[in-house]
């Protein structure tokens, strides 16, 4: 195609358009694109860097590349060397960046030695660097990158303590009872978890983190802090182009932004008021924007949104599969079918609001995540003639 097409950003949804088409990929990190979901089995060693390579873009990225303005009237982005690279179409792909909570002994972007975040390759080979047997180590953050995070290091050997300020662990996907199941599998990886647990500060000496402070006065010895609370769209490069900013960067059904060249997709996006944070997304939204740049006169080519499941395999001697999507939790109304089988940790629950399917828990046993995935992302009405159980049987009561 003719069009000249710049994609800022080499992660999930800009390698994903740089597979579907010819484009100019300005890669900030050194390394090839990759996924970022198996960070923790780089980390666990498990796999090896290589190993997570996403499959081969169209032409070859730009590694190293940061883009730090964009020149909406010249259709330019000038990168940090001083490259001018012009555009016909800009597509921001920017991703997120990882919270930094305000703790004392945490000021500035300078991090004391032995506390990374946990959201790049580079994150993860420094902490793999640094953790052996006996290491102790503070993942603060009790959410899906935290979990993760902590049974990595769990599996290399590290004494681990797990830190959440909420009432439980993954409180964003899953209920009380399965956050409940998900706590005593960790606690059996031989994580200490420590919830409703507000961390205050860090220490350090010689510019090296020694504990962490909590706020009840308690202090936790650590060699390694991971910092896994949460991530915020990275939007600076867009506010500063003078593009339409809420929490992530707006766009419309086309995935365009305020300005009709200019295009974002995955975590820095936000459309119709919604910001994902997921792989899923991302990807559904770099094929979106793939066929509409291969097709402008195509009206029917639209993102209307995308439900996204939470999915993790945690590790180890008995491992753990989780799924969930959509609202856990019933309001008055709803009808609710739960199973849970204690001899093999197994729990599953469905939720349905009238007719619909609206959300759901697995653990332990995701053989029906299929068929409820499907009737969830549908979002059609339930055959009147199924009963609810069937939602949690194998073939989600097709048979």
């Amino acid at each position: 195609m003719s069009t000249r097409i710049v994609v800022v950003g080499g992660g999930t949804a800009g390698a994903r358009l740089a597979q579907r088409l010819p484009v100019t990929l300005l890669g900030e990190e050194p390394h090839a694109p990759y996924n970022r979901v198996l960070l923790a089995d780089v980390l666990a060693g498990r796999y090896a860097p290589e190993v997570i390579a996403l499959p081969g873009t169209r032409e070859p990225v730009r590694l190293g590349a940061r883009a730090v303005r964009i020149d909406r009237a010249a259709r330019t982005v000038t990168c940090a060397d001083g490259t001018l690279v012009a555009y016909d179409r800009l597509v921001l792909a920017t991703g997120s960046n990882p919270v930094l909570p305000p703790l004392r002994g945490l000021r500035g972007a300078a991090l004391p030695a032995g506390v990374h975040p946990f959201r790049t390759l580079d994150d993860c080979l420094s902490l793999h660097a640094l953790v052996r047997p006996g290491v102790r180590a503070v993942v603060i953050g009790g959410g899906l990158l935290g979990v993760s995070a902590a049974r990595a290091l769990a599996e290399r050997g590290a004494d681990v303590v797990l830190t959440q300020q909420g009432e439980r662990l993954m409180e964003r996907q899953l209920d009380e009872h399965a956050s409940a199941l998900l706590r005593e599998h960790v606690e059996a990886l031989g994580v200490e978890v420590h919830t409703e647990c507000r961390v205050s500060g860090l220490r350090q000496r010689d510019g090296a983190v020694t504990a962490v402070e909590l706020a009840d006065g308690f202090v936790l010895d650590a060699q390694v802090v991971v910092l896994a609370c949460g991530v915020r769209p990275r939007v600076a490069l867009a506010r500063e182009a003078g593009l339409d900013v809420a929490t992530g960067i707006v766009v419309d059904d086309s995935l365009r932004t305020s300005d009709p060249y200019i295009h974002a997709i995955g975590d820095c996006a936000e459309h119709a008021g919604r910001v994902y944070g997921l792989a899923g997304p991302a990807l559904e939204q770099a094929d979106v924007l793939a066929d509409v740049l291969l097709a402008e006169a195509a009206a029917d080519v639209r993102y209307t949104g995308t439900r996204a499941l939470t999915r993790l395999t945690l590790r180890g001697s008995r491992p753990l599969d989780l799924a969930a999507f959509g609202e856990v939790t019933a309001r008055p109304g709803d009808d609710v079918v739960q199973l849970a089988d204690a001899t093999r940790s197994a729990y599953r629950k469905v939720v349905v609001r009238g007719d619909r399917l609206v959300g759901g828990v697995l653990l332990g046993d995701l053989a029906a995540v299929g068929a409820l995935a499907r009737a969830w992302e549908g979002d059609e009405a339930l055959p009147d003639e199924a009963p609810l159980l069937h939602l949690l049987t194998h073939d989600g009561g097709s048979s």
